[in-house]
């Protein structure tokens, strides 16, 4: 390779988290595979890393080759971080030392999957749009209550990247792809993958409520949106009935034809939900995850937990 073709060179790092999802990580290091092979020439060089150096064992099993987190002043020239699993085992205090000096040295820091919550952790997210994989949003809000990550596929902001995970790094990576080799360039990248319908950064990562619930009442919709968005403070029925424009008998007749439960059941199934999470991503207490999801005392969550998952909130923590 000539020096003219190795200064043209991008590098790019993937810091992997042990537990990290392999789908992401796939998703986000063979788009750039794929160009190197389609530009006939080495493009983009890939770093990969670890916290210790050791092969990242990803939650499937399968273990990818590291090398250790790079040096002062050696870093790539983007470095994403990606984590999968639960916020409460990604203590790794050398990756967020590692993430603030590459930031110093203007490295460009991206997040896969639960990875923004990890630049959260170093400071690296105040005054930025980002987002995170819906499944750690709970944790992320609970452990920094000033940030609050947007419903998206990925955000980009200037030197920070973050993305949801899953197959939402294909649609990053043909971003940033275009941004360097253009678009029509980009499009034959994503072409090699089939990936033929490339998502808006802004585009949800999960299915509509109507989907998710298999409903399209508006009022009922609303009302389910609403139920989701109350979980610490939630509303009684007939403030949930106003809101969807119809009467109290008439909402409990909406939750039973459509679907299949009540009013109270299905609140109380979103909050359990909200709180298995909190469980077993974040730090927070049994009691502060009882007051995070609406409850009135410890004794009454634990006892609607149980019934739910037929076991305590302390096993689940543990399971």
């Amino acid at each position: 390779m000539s020096s003219s073709d190795n200064r043209n060179v991008q590098e790019i790092g993937f810091i992997l988290i042990p537990g990290f999802a392999l789908m992401s990580y796939a998703s986000a290091t063979e788009p750039l595979r794929a160009a190197n092979l389609l530009a006939g020439r080495e493009i983009y060089r890939l770093s990969i890393f670890s916290p210790d150096g050791a092969p990242a064992l990803s939650s499937s099993g399968v273990s990818v080759p590291a090398e250790p987190l790079p040096a002062r002043g050696s870093g790539p020239g983007t470095a994403f971080v990606c984590a999968g699993g639960s916020p409460r085992d990604w203590r790794y205090p050398g990756v967020l030392a590692c993430l603030r000096q590459l930031s110093r040295e203007g490295v460009r820091i991206g997040g896969i999957s639960g990875g923004p919550y990890l630049m959260a952790a170093a400071g690296l997210l105040e005054g930025r749009d980002f987002t995170i994989h819906w499944e750690h949003a709970a944790a992320l809000l609970e452990a920094f209550p000033d940030l609050t990550p947007r419903q998206a596929r990925f955000m980009i902001d200037g030197n920070r990247i973050t993305c949801g995970g899953g197959i939402a790094p294909l649609d990053m990576m043909h971003v940033l792809i275009a941004e360097r080799m253009g678009p029509d360039f980009a499009r034959r990248v994503s072409d090699w993958y089939l990936h033929t319908e490339v998502n808006e950064p802004a585009a949800p990562q999960r299915a509509s409520l109507a989907e998710r619930y298999g409903v399209h009442h508006p009022g009922l919709l609303t009302v389910l949106e609403r139920m989701e968005e109350t979980i610490e403070m939630p509303l009684d029925r007939a403030a949930m009935a106003r809101i969807a424009g119809v009467t109290p008998r008439h909402l409990d007749r909406l939750f039973s034809g459509q679907l299949g439960t009540t009013f109270l059941d299905q609140y109380h199934r979103i909050r359990l939900q909200h709180a298995h999470r909190l469980l077993k991503q974040s730090p927070l207490s049994i009691s502060e995850i009882a007051v995070a999801t609406g409850f009135s005392s410890l004794s009454h969550f634990s006892r609607m937990f149980r019934t739910a998952y037929g076991m305590a909130p302390s096993e689940a923590r543990r399971d």
